[in-house]
């Protein structure tokens, strides 16, 4: 990862939120995830469907993979691989997290990836799966399976994508 800027840093602010505010944040996001897939799990048989929109159903699917089901087809060891993963991410995130608190955009991008890494991790460890249950879809074509955990690192994703951009942008 590039060198934050100090233009951009404001970590010396007496505005900037604290990492409590960050890791809070992380912590909703797990609360949240754990919740929705906790209903899930006890509402939903594996591979049931129900229909909310015509884009959109609610379904019970377990992921023993990654992103779109990679790696979903091995013999197992992808559980403690995807683990072992997003716990050393999760140790790096941390360490930015107290690096750059005035960089609100930039915490805001790795606290979301950071509670969707762990409610993620928290499924891995307990079931050897990841519960996803929101679908969607149009003409025919369905998009694969994901969980609020997964919307917070896509979400956290593109918060880094814009954050990066804005950061290059006010270098020049």
């Amino acid at each position: 990862m590039a060198k934050r800027s100090p233009a951009v840093s404001k970590s010396s602010s007496s505005s900037a939120p604290s990492l409590a505010v960050w890791l809070g944040l992380a912590v909703v996001i797990i609360l949240l995830d754990q919740f929705t897939k906790t209903l899930i799990l006890g509402y939903f048989q594996l591979g049931d469907s129900r229909t909310v929109t015509s884009f959109f159903n609610v379904v019970r699917v377990h992921n023993t993979g990654a992103a779109f089901s990679f790696l979903a087809g091995a013999s197992g060891w992808q559980r403690w691989f995807f683990i072992g993963l997003a716990s050393v991410v999760s140790v790096f995130i941390l360490v930015m997290l107290k690096k750059h608190p005035g960089q609100k955009l930039f915490c805001f991008a790795l606290a979301m990836i950071l509670g969707g890494a762990i409610g993620n991790v928290v499924d891995r460890a307990l079931h050897g799966y990841v519960v996803d249950f929101i679908q969607v879809h149009a003409g025919g074509k369905y998009f694969p399976s994901f969980n609020i955990a997964d919307s917070a690192i896509t979400l956290g994703a593109i918060s880094l994508i814009v954050d990066e951009l804005r950061r290059v942008r006010s270098s020049r």
